[in-house]
């Protein structure tokens, strides 16, 4: 069975699924898949030990371009591949170009397709990532759901092999967690002293105006709490490009290794993020989450509570009202915890081709 990973975002969640499939001992090999969308170190490689997955079985090695040239040549490479070594299912995760492409190459050759994290809906139909995950829905044979309302959706569209299995990534952040706490936090930093910043959304860097604009919520939230911003590759080049600086008050970090983010989210006193993983994440930390964006595919961390979201000239203000300890707390998520590598492996020891 091949897991392809596109992208950073899909690691933990495919981490969860390897190790659960490690202990369940079904007669299923998993292959890790890497298309190469994510490529660098940052990005990609200096993650794999950390998530204690092995180097990719198979590169397609198909990484920059459009929309349309990316998820054409990764859907050529993944036809090759597999029209060449036929696997028993493939499993995609997320919903980037390449997890796309992926999932239009294995249906095309009649494979079983597996959608892990499936069912995410936002308002924006015009979103890539919108697009993307819609499509995937809509040709996938089983649908792993991170929650029962994603699960709820998808059996209201019409979708068979709907399975509520819990969030991925909650597996692999519960099972790094302990360690991370262990780590050093960067220099300068003291827990719940500071928050924490990601970017990397089209919609937020590549527009000059949005890109200034979320950089002025910034300076104002850094007025009154320290804040670290692990800088995104497509961020850094954007800020280049745009001739952009981040602000006073924000400590720009590289890109960090899973272990030691996930030791600074922990953390921290609040996080803002345009980032789908980083709202689930801090829904199960328990830290007020502010969401530049105006809208999400994960509205289930709104309705726990702990997530907002926030415009960029109403930073500050969210910011002042966590500090002065009016956010709310999230509430627990039913299916994050922790387990949803076993209801996935359960799921596959269900389906037919599972001993072949």
């Amino acid at each position: 069975m091949h897991l392809v990973a596109a992208a950073r975002p899909n690691l933990p969640k495919l981490a969860a699924l390897w190790h659960a499939l490690a202990e369940a001992r079904l007669p299923l090999r998993p292959a890790l898949l890497h298309t190469g969308q994510h490529h660098d170190p940052a990005l990609f490689g200096g993650h794999l030990a950390a998530l204690g997955l092995p180097e990719p079985e198979i590169r397609l090695g198909i990484a920059c371009g459009g929309h349309a040239a990316l998820t054409g040549r990764t859907m050529m490479a993944a036809a090759e591949c597999w029209t060449a070594r036929r696997p028993a299912a493939v499993v995609v995760a997320g919903d980037v170009d390449g997890t796309l492409a992926a999932a239009l190459a294995a249906r095309k050759l009649a494979l079983p397709l597996i959608h892990l994290e499936a069912g995410l809906r936002c308002a924006d139909a015009d979103m890539p990532e919108e697009i993307n995950r819609r499509a995937i829905d809509a040709i996938a044979t089983h649908h792993w759901a991170p929650d029962a309302a994603s699960a709820a959706r998808l059996a209201a569209e019409g979708h068979g092999q709907v399975r509520a299995v819990g969030n991925a990534m909650i597996d692999t952040l519960l099972r790094r967690l302990p360690e991370a706490r262990d780590r050093p936090l960067p220099e300068g930093l003291a827990p719940g002293g500071y928050g924490v910043v990601t970017l990397h959304r089209a919609a937020n860097v590549d527009d000059p105006a949005a890109f200034a604009a979320l950089l002025d919520g910034l300076a104002a939230a850094a007025r009154l709490l320290p804040l670290a911003w692990p800088l995104h590759p497509r961020a850094a080049a954007r800020l280049a490009t745009h001739r952009l600086a981040p602000p006073p008050g924000v400590l720009v970090l590289p890109p960090l290794p899973y272990p030691d983010f996930l030791a600074l989210l922990a953390a921290a006193r609040l996080v803002a993020t345009d980032s789908g993983g980083v709202q689930e994440e801090a829904a199960v930390l328990g830290l007020p989450c502010l969401t530049l964006r105006p809208s999400t595919e994960r509205p289930v961390t709104l309705e726990a509570g702990g997530n907002r979201l926030v415009a960029p000239d109403a930073l500050a203000e969210a910011v002042a009202t966590v500090l002065a300890g009016a956010w709310p707390r999230a509430r627990p998520i039913p299916l994050w915890d922790g387990r949803a590598g076993e209801r996935m492996v359960a799921h596959l020891a269900e389906q037919p081709w599972c001993a072949g």
